[in-house]
């Protein structure tokens, strides 16, 4: 497969045609962002983390039957990906109150739901990613009534498969953000699964192990990715 020209470089990766139409390659970057791109920093091996973890757990998901782009990693920091019209929403779930919810609704972090909770925001950098319900979504076009209940029941299995994977290496999920499109007709998962697009805490200490250590300035961040990549790989 050959690696041609840059369609496209984000926050965190660099997304690149092949010779292929319907694979592309993703290279994934060290670059960090915070706040809507405000804070703007560097961790070093955080694209190889991603890049390895993410299809670590996207293998795992495939096998309980959630289908991805992911096809094959090539590099420590190259996927192999099927090419998807990705739906411009941030779907994210939530098992504990923190972050921007706490915030939103003046609680506290820490607070551990009955239910999940299923959010999606409309992924555009210069509104500031605002939240939207299901009916607005499906109003502008973005995606249609069956389509979104398709991805609310993914996401919803997926938090359930991501909880028991991370519990088993003494992780709590406590939220996590991903992204769905289209390939040949069918809605998969895209993206990442990563520090960056989760929140994790340790079980024993509540110790956070994800990138709100960058995001809050608390230190040890390349340390962080680098004990999470390590119980991943258990």
């Amino acid at each position: 497969m050959k690696k041609m020209e840059q369609l496209y470089e984000g926050k965190a990766k660099k997304v690149f045609k092949t010779d292929d139409p319907k694979l592309l390659i993703v290279d994934y970057k060290d670059d960090a962002t915070a706040f809507n791109g405000e804070k703007k920093g560097q961790i070093a091996g955080k694209g190889v983390v991603n890049n390895t973890m993410t299809n670590i757990i996207f293998k795992m998901l495939e096998e309980k039957g959630i289908p991805t782009h992911l096809v094959e990693q090539i590099s420590q920091r190259e996927t192999v990906v099927k090419a998807v019209k990705i739906f411009p929403l941030e779907v994210i779930i939530r098992n504990i109150s923190a972050g921007s919810f706490a915030k939103r609704y003046g609680v506290e972090e820490g607070i551990v739901f009955e239910q999940p909770s299923f959010e999606v925001s409309y992924k555009n950098d210069e509104l500031g990613d605002p939240l939207m319900c299901e009916s607005h979504a499906i109003a502008l076009g973005i995606a249609t009534e069956e389509q979104i209940a398709k991805i609310k029941r993914y996401a919803l299995k997926i938090n359930d498969e991501l909880k028991a994977f991370f519990l088993a290496r003494d992780l709590k999920l406590v939220d996590f953000k991903i992204e769905f499109g289209m390939c040949d007709g069918q809605i998969i998962l895209a993206d990442e699964i990563s520090p960056d697009t989760c929140r994790l805490w340790d079980v024993n200490t509540n110790e956070k192990m994800d990138k709100d250590r960058f995001r809050r300035d608390l230190g040890n961040v390349e340390e962080t990715y680098q004990a999470v990549f390590e119980r991943i790989q258990k």
